[in-house]
């Protein structure tokens, strides 16, 4: 599976609306950089977030989630307090080819600071927007800027086409369009 290239990657946004809107080219105008980059493309987090909070004493299971485990939040920038952790969402839109996978890893600015970024694999034929999961690992409140970059999507391309795609298997995160909590 070889890693896709800066060219790829916008031919396929500009023929398949992979990724919507596509930032050309990586922005920086005193943000942290978002866009096009050598072989990989770096989302940004939109400003709606879900913050954990223990104001409800509510269990974290995955099996049966507690949304009240969670506050809303939307705002220019996040604060995630100290060894907690937020979810939220890209503000990329994304359609991933059959014949692709995607790994997703959070970008250094971020990560020399002690906020770690975990996105799953975007799976062969899924859509949507990224459910992006922001742990802030240091002992003091951190700051996640919105509309900003975030971490950054590497695009792996096979030779052939996969046997069962996400859409095959009517993947329960198909086509999400905003923060999605866990599901069994």
């Amino acid at each position: 599976m070889p890693v896709k290239s800066d060219r790829w990657i916008r031919q396929m946004a500009r023929e398949q609306r992979m990724i919507e809107p596509f930032a050309e080219a990586q922005k920086r105008e005193g943000v942290i950089s978002y866009g096009l980059s050598s072989y990989g493309y770096d989302i940004r987090v939109a400003d709606e977030y879900r913050i954990f909070t223990n104001v409800n004493t509510a269990i974290v299971d995955p099996k049966n989630f507690d949304a009240r485990s969670f506050v809303e939040y939307k705002g220019d920038i996040c604060v995630i307090p100290p060894n907690s952790f937020v979810l939220a969402r890209s503000v990329e839109y994304f359609r991933i080819p059959r014949n692709v996978l995607t790994i997703c890893l959070g970008k250094s600015t971020y990560a020399r600071c002690g906020i770690i970024v975990n996105v799953t694999p975007f799976e062969p034929e899924w859509e949507g927007y990224v459910t992006l999961e922001i742990s802030n690992t240091s002992p003091l409140p951190a700051r996640v800027y919105s509309n900003e970059g975030l971490c950054q999507v590497i695009f792996l391309e096979s030779d052939e086409l996969c046997e069962v795609s996400y859409k095959d298997k009517k993947g329960k995160y198909q086509a999400q369009q905003g923060i999605v909590l866990p599901r069994v």
